[in-house]
């Protein structure tokens, strides 16, 4: 029976697979009591990969833009831990694009190391600024996505 079979357990990528990256420094607060980085963390780092390159890259004005993206999913896997003091790199690529939605894709990887150490994705639904409901991709943040757009074998 269908139903039963287990899920696929999902395998860590490699910074191969990835087209932008973001150098960060983990910080003393990012520890939790188990002597690591705590899972809510890894949600941020999300955030401010996706963010910073699209800010960097002149796409998105977060104070005056008449379009804004929102997060409608986050899921995230975990490999190896990571703590302070660490440096760290996050990689992004966009795994969909859609007419009002993006799936980022995000991978953590630790100094040196090529396979993720944890990695996971993050849904965007971009909507207008004022009245909240779904519009379309700008062009100029269709293009952009575009360049980091991993292409599906």
């Amino acid at each position: 029976m269908e139903h039963n079979r287990k899920p696929e357990k999902p395998h860590p990528l490699s910074r191969k697979d990835f087209r932008h990256f973001l150098p960060i420094t983990t910080r003393w607060m990012d520890n939790d009591a188990y002597g690591h980085v705590n899972n809510v963390v890894y949600y941020s780092w999300f955030d401010t990969v996706v963010n910073q390159f699209l800010i960097s890259n002149e796409v998105l004005d977060i104070e005056n833009g008449a379009v804004i993206g929102l997060v409608i999913e986050t899921q995230c896997n975990y490999f190896a831990s990571v703590a302070f003091p660490e440096e760290i790199t996050a990689g992004l690529r966009v795994a969909k694009l859609g007419n009002s939605s993006v799936r980022y894709e995000v991978a953590i990887f630790r100094a040196g190391e090529e396979q993720a150490s944890a990695q996971g994705h993050f849904v965007h639904v971009y909507v207008d600024r004022t009245s909240r409901k779904p519009t379309q991709l700008p062009e100029n943040l269709r293009a952009l996505l575009q360049t980091i757009q991993h292409a599906v074998a």
